[in-house]
């Protein structure tokens, strides 16, 4: 009886620190190339925004709504990073105890999804005034875009279960035998 709680303590502590791990190795490299959030990715990203921004034809209350959630963005992408980094830096310094203290582990990461959720919330509140202030031909470009976008991914994230499951199945399938 006494055995059964304790069990189900070292099985959370154990999912919180992988799921708190798994959240570290998520976190974008300062800038490395080729990486997630990589300068590559970031070029990319604002080639294909520039893009859209040039096509909309924009007057100029609306291109001071672009540049506002632009700037909003981009401030906003900044600020997570820092808190990635300030985070890594955390848990760099709770690695070095000889026992990790998981509850200012957790605290730590709560305070830090709840901060990036905010900056998620700003840049997506002045994108939407800039939405709202295109007219219909502008938001069909808009959409048209974003659609296009959104299948592509899905097309990504189709390949990668593909592969996902063509490593997974010959991971599990047997060893050729030897002759």
């Amino acid at each position: 009886m006494y055995r059964k709680p304790s069990r189900i303590l070292a099985v959370a502590a154990a999912a919180l620190t992988l799921s708190l791990g798994a959240a570290y190795a998520q976190m974008p490299p300062p800038g490395g190339p080729g990486g997630p959030g990589g300068p590559g990715m970031h070029e990319h990203f604002m080639k294909e925004l520039t893009q859209v921004h040039d096509r909309l034809k924009l007057n100029a209350d609306q291109e001071k709504q672009w540049q506002a959630a632009l700037d909003t963005m981009k401030r906003d992408h900044e600020a997570q990073r820092a808190l990635h980094e300030k985070m890594r830096q955390q848990f760099d310094a709770m690695k070095q105890q000889p026992i990790l203290d998981l509850n200012a582990l957790h605290a730590a990461h709560q305070q830090a999804e709840q901060q990036s959720a905010q900056l998620r919330e700003e840049t997506a509140q002045a994108w939407l005034a800039f939405y709202n202030g295109l007219n219909d031909q502008q938001k069909t470009t808009v959409s048209t875009e974003l659609k296009t976008r959104f299948e592509r991914m899905e097309a990504h994230r189709e390949k990668m279960r593909d592969r996902w499951e063509h490593r997974r199945g010959a991971a599990s399938a047997p060893a050729p035998a030897e002759q």
